[in-house]
């Protein structure tokens, strides 16, 4: 992904999404990046593992949209627990704008 480097996670979408347990769509990937060891307590374990994940894995689509070009990427992403299990996670470089940032990330299938 072009400037991987320089990928921005936005705290908000750790913790009141992604390790949210209210969260109505975030709760069920909360449920599954908890079980890895994440915890809303440490977003910056969190964080840094979403851009390690960034650098690291390979693109599996990308496309362009109004607001920007949106990559997937997938495969394993390094867990507190050290099971590191294959997600899936989404980035946006929005136009007029040159680093990354997360839109979501999930189980992969």
């Amino acid at each position: 992904m072009p400037n991987n480097t320089e990928a921005v996670v936005d705290a908000n979408k750790i913790t009141d999404y992604l390790l949210s347990d209210t969260h109505e769509i975030g709760k069920h990937k909360a449920k599954f990046f908890k079980s890895f060891g994440f915890d809303e307590n440490s977003p910056t374990i969190f964080e840094e593992a979403l851009k390690t994940h960034a650098v690291e894995r390979e693109i599996v689509n990308n496309n362009d949209s109004p607001f920007g070009t949106k990559y997937k990427l997938e495969c394993d992403i390094e867990t507190p627990d050290e099971r590191n299990p294959c997600i899936v996670s989404v980035w946006i470089i929005e136009n007029d704008m040159d680093e990354p940032r997360l839109i979501t990330a999930y189980p992969a299938k």
